[in-house]
């Protein structure tokens, strides 16, 4: 195979007239970073409380929890993107679907959403299973204390169960951010939507994608060893994670 290989690409002007091909993709860097962080805090946020909802006593919450999580885990991210970019807008009323066509940042947020939906199923499962991997008189004295139900889950169980739980909540992180390249069939100008610009106006083809997977190489390895340094910081002296 005759291929030209030619890294001077990264310091040339890029069609788009906004600075080099380099700065395209630090541009498509930072929206993948933006949408990761944000869809990231939503998972995190909805899976909690599914996963505490999941884990009280008597059946509505359990099957309003198993409802949710089945829905979200069991459609592909792709389908469930494509419902709220294309589907959503044209089945609500008139004025709401135009205003979500007119959104000058419609790609950006359907990804927020739609991702941050996907990995909050994920998120509940981890978060009821560390609830119950803890002693079942963590609960009892918690109540014994006088302490009430709500009381209990944020004083006593939640602040031991992530700690638990915490490197499973690393690896759904950075499938989080992985997913994000997903998000280019919206038409989201990510990471991967920038490095497939690049290589379709100038022919460098692996120049590109060798840059993108480098910079998804560093900003997973960043999360992971933040990760484990929190880990660090919080593991519970004779107390064993899962």
């Amino acid at each position: 195979m005759q291929y030209n290989w030619n890294w001077n690409v990264f310091w040339l002007q890029s069609p788009e007239g906004t600075g080099t091909y380099l700065g395209m993709l630090l541009q498509g860097l930072l929206t993948t970073l933006s949408t990761a962080a944000l869809a990231g805090t939503l998972a995190l946020l909805l899976g909690s409380a599914v996963g505490i909802l999941r884990s009280l006593p008597g059946p509505t919450g359990r099957v309003l929890s198993s409802c949710w999580i089945e829905l979200f885990r069991n459609i592909p991210l792709l389908v469930q993107l494509f419902l709220l970019y294309f589907v959503l807008p044209e089945v609500v009323p008139a004025a709401w679907g135009a205003w979500l066509k007119q959104s000058p940042n419609a790609a950006f947020h359907t990804a927020v959403v739609g991702i941050g939906l996907y990995m909050s199923a994920r998120v509940a499962v981890q978060v009821s299973a560390g609830i119950a991997a803890l002693p079942a008189g963590q609960k009892a004295a918690g109540i014994a204390l006088g302490l009430t139900l709500p009381q209990t889950y944020r004083y006593v169980l939640l602040p031991v169960a992530f700690r638990i739980i915490l490197p499973t909540l690393t690896s759904d992180m950075l499938s989080t951010i992985k997913s994000t390249s997903v998000a280019l069939t919206i038409g989201l100008a990510e990471l991967t939507a920038r490095a497939q610009a690049m290589q379709e106006f100038s022919f460098q083809v692996f120049e590109a994608y060798t840059a993108a997977t480098v910079a998804y190489l560093l900003v997973n390895l960043v999360a992971t060893l933040s990760a484990r340094w929190l880990e660090r910081r919080t593991r519970i002296p004779g107390f064993s994670r899962t």
